[in-house]
């Protein structure tokens, strides 16, 4: 099995191994990007109604210690908005958009890669299929009436197993990167969501105390 897969290798021709260091990249990427993610996963909705439920109670410090050990963003961004929550609701607003910014660009940080990569790999096999018809023509020319199917495998081999390698690596990792992405965007919708209402519950409570 070896031996038949280092000849498929042989065969695909210079393309490839950037093919195949772009594929052990992108296997980087998707086991350190899944590790954090799987890390920080988070019961969104019950975790955001014990919040605004204990400052409802009046327990903010409570509320704050709760967000301070959740790992997940939201609890930085809604414990940076109540460590905030004496300032003018534009003012607690802006300091969670900050750490909020700040958290989404972690989420992404090298997901820019991962997209180049699968955008890439697709281009180099195309890349060894234009490189092995060339030779596989000037194989052609070359034998002129004597040109045997021998002669011309090596370029017919090598577009063949360049393109199928190239999209074999681009298909797989599109997918995971297009869950990631959709995670991460989940996950800034939820600290917007969320922080929004905690400014609004903030203000409520605020208003009751003046009353």
């Amino acid at each position: 099995m070896d031996i038949l897969t280092n000849n498929i290798i042989v065969k695909g021709g210079w393309v490839m191994i950037p093919i195949i260091l772009g594929s052990i990249v992108a296997l980087g990427l998707t086991v350190e990007r899944g590790m954090l993610l799987w890390k920080i996963r988070l019961d969104v909705k019950k975790f955001t109604d014990t919040i605004f439920s204990l400052l409802e109670k009046g327990h903010v410090d409570l509320a704050i210690e709760e967000c301070a050990k959740t790992e997940h963003p939201i609890g930085r961004v809604l414990g940076v908005g109540l460590s905030h929550r004496g300032n003018e609701p534009a003012e607690i607003e802006r300091h969670m958009e900050h750490i909020g910014n700040e958290e989404v660009a972690l989420l992404e940080k090298n997901m820019h890669v991962f997209l180049v990569i699968v955008g890439v790999e697709p281009m180099l096999g195309f890349l060894g299929t234009i490189i092995g018809l060339i030779g596989a023509f000037m194989a052609w020319e070359a034998a002129g009436a004597a040109v045997t199917v021998e002669k011309l495998a090596g370029g017919i081999y090598q577009a063949m197993i360049s393109t199928a390698g190239g999209l074999s690596v681009a298909i797989p990792y599109y997918i995971i990167y297009s869950i990631y992405i959709n995670r991460i965007n989940g996950i800034a919708r939820d600290m917007n969501h969320y922080g929004e209402k905690l400014v609004h519950v903030l203000k409520d409570i605020s208003s009751r105390k003046k009353k």
